[in-house]
């Protein structure tokens, strides 16, 4: 079962990835952060499993850049307009 988290969390973050190098995805669009805030927090949930620190380490790291993008975004989005 592992495994299949493992592959889930990386499609994720990997489908993210290649569509922004495709030029469909915005690296600070929603969907993208999203992708990358959800599989890197699911892979990093499973290297504390496997305590795997390295993993942990880069997988940490992504998932927290990630959600401080996506909080960045959001926080934009519903700012009201200067008058």
């Amino acid at each position: 079962m592992g495994q299949l988290v493992q592959i889930v969390g990386s499609l994720l973050v990997l489908s993210g990835f290649a569509l922004a190098q495709a030029g469909v995805l915005n690296p600070k669009s929603l969907v993208y952060l999203w992708l990358n805030v959800v599989g890197s927090t699911v892979l990093a949930i499973e290297a504390v499993l496997e305590r795997q620190w390295g993993f942990l380490l880069l997988e940490g790291v992504w998932a927290v850049v990630s959600a401080v993008g996506l909080i960045q975004v959001l926080l934009r989005r519903n700012r009201p307009a200067a008058e």
